[in-house]
């Protein structure tokens, strides 16, 4: 694997006609992942939609990974399609992580899905293979429904301190909420409906990264 990937700010996309220039001011305000998942969708348009905003995306920062939500198939098809895909974000019932890492190769970026200690615990297992896991829910969310327990601040000390690679908390997660999830120890937040609903993506995701790095000071 290489360096890891930048996770104080990281986007989930939701839904919106100017998704593609949505991500590419995300990035440009200093978003260190997006992460490009729409549901429901087809595989074709998924494969479609990741192409334009990896496109987006790259023009501003071309360090910025772009990753695929659970569909391992559309991220190899643009990879070998010449688009600058870094890996893939995988749930609990998508294909095994470590088969992912073999077909994506060491430099792709790979994420998984927690929210419990004992999945975290289980993640730890691979962890040689694991970039970082997402846990969550944080708070409840209109946008996914994990049927997990709500963690809330007091949740994620523990959870972090038992994880063996980086942790990003989601769940609801705004802006307001990145100082006092730094200072449980994760080592980001996703956002989703914060920075698609952002009437300036850029200054919202610089009003994370600034929150966030005034946390963990």
């Amino acid at each position: 694997m290489t360096k890891p990937p930048d996770l104080r700010c990281y986007f989930v996309t939701g839904q919106s006609d100017d998704l593609a220039q949505r991500c590419a001011e995300a990035a440009a305000g200093g978003a260190g992942i997006i992460q490009v998942r729409s549901k429901p969708i087809s595989a074709r348009d998924l494969y479609a939609l990741a192409e334009a905003v990896a496109t987006a995306v790259h023009a501003v920062r071309p360090e910025v990974p772009v990753l695929i939500d659970d569909r391992l198939d559309v991220a190899l098809a643009l990879r070998d399609a010449g688009v600058d895909i870094a890996g893939v974000h995988l749930g609990q019932d998508d294909l095994d992580v470590r088969a992912a890492r073999r077909l994506l190769g060491p430099d792709a970026v790979i994420g998984l899905t927690t929210g419990t200690l004992e999945l975290v615990e289980a993640a730890n297992a691979d962890a040689d293979v694991l970039d970082y896991v997402g846990c969550g829910p944080f708070r409840a969310t209109p946008t996914k429904d994990s049927g997990r327990a709500l963690i809330g601040l007091e949740g994620y000390p523990e959870l972090a301190a038992a994880s063996k690679v980086p942790m990003v908390a989601i769940g609801d997660v705004t802006a307001d909420d990145a100082y006092d999830l730094a200072r449980t120890g994760v080592d980001g937040v996703a956002i989703v409906r914060g920075i698609m609903h952002a009437a300036d993506p850029r200054a919202y995701c610089q009003r994370v990264v600034a929150e966030f790095d005034r946390g963990v000071r």
